[in-house]
């Protein structure tokens, strides 16, 4: 049986076997194994190295793609969980709820796997989610699990009132904290890409250097507004894309030298006040395998 898939939002920019495991939630070689075999192709040439565009279309026949997706056996780790809220560490693979042409892991639907119950606000598929992750994000997301901490950290998310700090790795030298401060809109004749334009709505990122690298630097990046892709629009605007980000410029040698298939942006911690006790908390995210991996391969290089 045929099945007709359109490119998720996030994926373009993707090798093809990259996204069509995140499509289907299964490994990267069973991905691999769906294209070799010719029963995942796309609606033009590609092989499965290929960078997908956006409007592409990904098109399955075979049985098992007729059938729902099998999901991974995986569990999010919880960082921190009450009455009221739950905080996890997101992996890359995961979208924050679900969505339209989406087929792999979603977080609200992980955590119902694993028992954990959030609330009733919020619109269907989305309860609980006061602030989201992109696919090729990790780290500290937030959702709600009573009624009353989903409006209270919906206005203070609004109000900008949580710190949120990120880890980004930048190409190139970072020499001096800085600020970026440049509106952010969806880029000309694309549907998904966004860019640094005067038409669009006021965006401010803050970055101190960490550490250098061959060629790279750590960086901490804290956020003032929420506007979509800010970090990876506003490093790209400056000369100094993330690395694995292909949509925004990354060097393709670069990133398969570090093994990233994504782009090297983790939610390291959310600082703010809790929604019943008032009392001001920070709850921080450790590194997932694959970024950890990406600086072990910096490592190296410097020796």
């Amino acid at each position: 049986m045929k099945k007709v898939i359109p490119l998720p939002e996030n994926l373009a920019g993707e090798r093809f076997d990259v996204a069509l495991s995140k499509m289907l939630g299964v490994s990267r070689a069973r991905a691999e194994a769906l294209i070799e075999n010719g029963e995942a192709f796309l609606d033009r040439e590609g092989k499965k190295s290929e960078k997908l565009q956006e409007g592409d279309t990904v098109i399955l026949e075979t049985r098992e793609a007729a059938q729902a997706p099998e999901r991974p056996l995986s569990f999010l780790e919880i960082l921190y969980q009450d009455s009221d809220l739950v905080i996890v560490n997101k992996p890359p693979s995961f979208a924050s709820h679900p969505c339209s042409g989406w087929g792999g892991e979603t977080v609200t639907e992980a955590l119902e796997r694993q028992g954990v119950a959030l609330c009733s606000d919020g619109p269907s598929g989305r309860r609980g989610v006061v602030s989201r992750l992109d696919v090729g994000t990790s780290g500290a997301m937030l959702l709600c699990k009573s009624n009353e901490a989903y409006v209270e950290m919906k206005r203070q998310f609004a109000a900008h009132e949580v710190e949120k700090t990120y880890h980004a790795l930048a190409a190139g030298y970072l020499k001096e904290a800085a600020s970026i401060k440049a509106p952010i809109a969806r880029a000309s004749g694309a549907k998904f890409r966004f860019a640094v334009s005067p038409y669009g709505k006021d965006a401010l990122t803050r970055y101190s250097p960490l550490r250098d690298f061959r060629g790279f630097t750590l960086a901490e990046v804290k956020i003032e507004t929420g506007r979509t892709h800010q970090i990876r629009v506003h490093f790209s605007a400056i000369g100094h894309p993330l690395a694995g980000d292909s949509l925004y410029g990354s060097n393709p040698k670069s990133d398969a030298r570090l093994r990233l298939d994504r782009q090297w942006l983790h939610a390291i911690s959310l600082r703010f006040r809790h929604p019943a006790t008032k009392v001001w908390m920070k709850v921080e995210a450790p590194y997932p395998q694959d970024l950890k991996r990406s600086l072990d391969i910096l490592e190296r290089d410097g020796e």
